[in-house]
């Protein structure tokens, strides 16, 4: 996402979208850096400023570092409110179901995250799809997620590695 993406998103100030976009940025740095009570707290404040479907998912990314799926569950549902075009939430919301072990419900949120018009990694649900598949002892679908999520990115390593390793074993 860039700042002009961020910019055009809602009603609001031009200078409260700028110091939104400033305070995420802040957030991200500190989040990659581990430091991640100070990111939730410049998240929370860039969400004050001018709330974006963007910062809500990365929040609730910020909570799944930290183990708090359900607040991370939580935040996707508000970015699905604030924008439900930008697929993130949606993959993000499957990915935490996974770790919880909800493996039934997460592929409808894979499938929403497919279906999303604003999504800078479509082939992330499909991936992620294929690895509930492939827990779940569906081989087949699992080999055809793997294969959609290459075929939406050639180069994506993951699917690639999944792909293979899944072939190589049932061979």
């Amino acid at each position: 996402m860039d700042v002009q993406d961020f910019l055009e998103q809602g009603e609001g100030h031009e200078e409260d979208k700028r110091e939104a976009w400033t305070l995420f940025q802040q957030a991200y740095e500190r989040q990659m850096k581990g430091e991640l009570e100070e990111a939730v707290n410049l998240y929370k404040r860039s969400l004050a400023t001018h709330p974006t479907a963007e910062a809500y998912t990365f929040l609730g990314w910020t909570y799944s570092f930290m183990g708090r799926l359900d607040e991370a569950i939580e935040e996707c549902h508000k970015a699905i409110t604030q924008d439900p075009t930008f697929g993130n939430p949606y993959n993000d919301i499957g990915a935490y179901l996974i770790e919880k072990g909800e493996l039934d419900e997460a592929i409808t949120w894979f499938q929403r995250a497919m279906k999303a018009k604003r999504y800078e990694s479509p082939a992330f649900p499909h991936l992620n799809l294929g690895r509930v598949y492939e827990r779940k002892g569906k081989w087949t679908e699992a080999i055809d997620s793997y294969k959609q999520a290459l075929t939406l990115n050639p180069k994506y390593a993951l699917a690639k590695k999944s792909l293979g390793r899944l072939i190589s074993s049932l061979n």
